[in-house]
C-alpha cells in the first residue's frame, strides 16, 4: 500500500507542475493594432482623379473605400470575373486609357494620380 500511496502523490505533484508550466506558456493579451501613419496621411488626387473621389486631399485608405463605391455604384465590376473593372468615360483617364484592367492593376495606375 505504501507503494500505491508514493505513486499517487508523485502524480499530484506531476500535475501541479505540468498546470504551472501550462499556465505561464499562455500568451499574453494581444494590444489593438494600430494603424500605419503612411496610409493615414492625407494626399491629393489628380484633376482626373478627383473627378471620382472629391478634390479635397484625402488618406489613401479612403480614395480606394471611394472609388469601391463609385465602381459598385455604376456597376463597373464583370459580373463574371470579379476581379475585373470595366472604365466608363471618368475611369478611363485614371486608368491611363485602358477599357478594362483587373483590381491589383487598379491600385497600381491610381497611385500614380496620388501627390
Amino acid at each position: 500500500m505504501a507503494k500505491k500511496a508514493a505513486k499517487k502523490a508523485a502524480k499530484k505533484v506531476a500535475k501541479k507542475v505540468v498546470k504551472k508550466v501550462v499556465k505561464k506558456a499562455a500568451p499574453k493579451k494581444k494590444t489593438a493594432r494600430k494603424a500605419n501613419a503612411a496610409f493615414m496621411k492625407p494626399v491629393q488626387p489628380s484633376a482626373t482623379l478627383a473627378a471620382v473621389v472629391g478634390d479635397k486631399p484625402i488618406p489613401r485608405t479612403e480614395v480606394t473605400k471611394r472609388l469601391w463605391a463609385y465602381i459598385k455604384k455604376n456597376g463597373l465590376q464583370d459580373q463574371k470575373n470579379r476581379r475585373m473593372i470595366k472604365a466608363d468615360d471618368k475611369l478611363k483617364g485614371v486608368f491611363g486609357g485602358k477599357a478594362m484592367v483587373n483590381m491589383f492593376e487598379m491600385t497600381k495606375l491610381v497611385s500614380k494620380h496620388l501627390k
